[in-house]
């Protein structure tokens, strides 16, 4: 991995060892994730009990972020990251082991389950946090990187998901899908077992009345975090359920159809984190996060028009190219806009405006589907992603990046 300023042995392995975990998380959520809605199914939970666990889910990985903000970097971020991903690999064994719904309510709060390979709550912080030790000049393609180990790992999870099922074609005593669940489990405790070789170089070596609280960078994250729930509320709109569920009624789309569209979406959204790297070390932060999201939700807001399936997927697939471009800009602009010691802070702070603002626009969605046109949701989030962009261009396009951040280690 070439990198514009030398790093040290230990930063090197460290980054390496994040990407390890990355992978691991991410095969193992992008696993649970096909997994985990027929096993609470096949529990006998109600529709009701199954939104309280994925409400729990949310609600948890909020909160655990608030903690990570507050004490990840007292307790210290390798002990904290350990911890984290042990945890994980309880709240996965609660899910494959037991159908008791106030022990699977308590494993969601922990905040460590996500069904999105890419973000899950106080994880995610720390590993930006960490990430963004490393230079400036190449921050943005480490982070590339990562999502794009993200996003491969999960798409390779998903797909071998519906191994067990056709396992047991040939094998009728297959283990119950629940149980599978411990593939998530063990990724995790693999995960940790990697963590625990991070080095010290991880840690902030700035010590300060400040840790946990944002002092200097108070008013950038403000006003990023609003910007980012709007995003986060317009994407809402479409989750992929809600795609998958418009293509069936729409074109009569099949599931094992879909799956491998999905998959597609996957890989073409992996190649996307690597070039967003590139890009933005030549176009800027700003820049690549304006500039690509634009085309991407002008195509979004144009899938509803397409006159036939293979119209629509192009159309979709050429959106999941660019649509994921931000992110790993956005994820390097938050920690190179705010003071090394406030990073912890700002990514949990960030993210959490993300989290609460995704579950709302799912319910809005099913109401706006009552209005007669099932394009409607795709229109209004294209719009509103388009409206975030031109503001966040507004408002940053002048913004220059904290002056402690020399691209030096915290």
């Amino acid at each position: 991995m070439p990198y514009a300023a030398p790093l040290s042995v230990d930063a090197v392995r460290d980054l390496r060892c994040i990407l390890a975990v990355q992978g691991l998380r991410a095969f193992g959520y992008g696993f649970g994730s096909v997994l985990l809605g027929s096993a609470l199914a096949a529990d006998g939970l109600s529709a009701t009990r199954v939104g309280a666990v994925f409400a729990a889910m949310l609600a948890g990985m909020a909160g655990s972020s608030l903690l990570a903000a507050r004490y990840a970097d007292r307790f210290g971020r390798r002990r904290s990251y350990v911890a984290l991903l042990v945890v994980m690999a309880v709240a996965a064994a609660v899910f494959a082991l037991t159908d008791s719904f106030p022990l699977l309510v308590l494993a969601a709060l922990s905040g460590t389950l996500s069904t999105d390979p890419n973000e899950s709550g106080p994880v995610t912080t720390l590993e930006q946090a960490m990430i963004g030790t490393a230079p400036a000049p190449d921050r943005i393609r480490v982070f590339g990187r990562y999502n794009a180990v993200a996003y491969l790992s999960g798409s390779l999870g998903a797909l071998l998901a519906g191994g067990p099922e056709a396992l047991r074609g040939v094998w009728p005593h297959v283990p119950a899908g629940q149980r599978w669940l411990l593939v998530l489990s063990a990724s995790a405790l693999l995960a940790a077992l990697v963590a625990t070789r991070l080095t010290g170089a991880v840690e902030p070596l700035v010590r300060h009345g400040s840790r946990g609280r944002l002092v200097r960078s108070r008013p950038t994250v403000r006003r990023l975090a609003a910007l980012f729930a709007v995003d986060a509320f317009a994407g809402g709109f479409v989750v992929q359920s809600f795609l998958v569920y418009w293509l069936a009624r729409e074109y009569g789309a099949s599931p094992q159809s879909m799956g491998v569209v999905f998959f597609a979406a996957g890989l073409l959204q992996a190649a996307s984190s690597v070039l967003a790297g590139r890009l933005g070390a030549r176009l800027g932060l700003l820049n690549t996060m304006v500039f690509t999201h634009l085309p991407a939700n002008l195509l979004l807001a144009a899938i509803p028009c397409a006159p036939t399936l293979p119209i629509a997927v192009a159309l979709l697939l050429a959106r999941a190219a660019l649509s994921q471009m931000d992110v790993p800009a956005r994820q390097a602009y938050v920690v190179t806009m705010v003071d090394p010691g406030e990073r912890v802070t700002a990514a949990a702070y960030t993210n959490i405006a993300r989290y609460a603002a995704r579950p709302v626009a799912p319910l809005a969605a099913a109401a706006l589907l009552q209005l007669g046109w099932i394009g409607l949701p795709f229109v209004l989030a294209g719009g509103l992603r388009i409206a975030y962009d031109l503001t966040l261009y507004a408002l940053f396009r002048h913004a220059r990046p904290a002056a402690a951040d020399d691209g030096s280690p915290e």
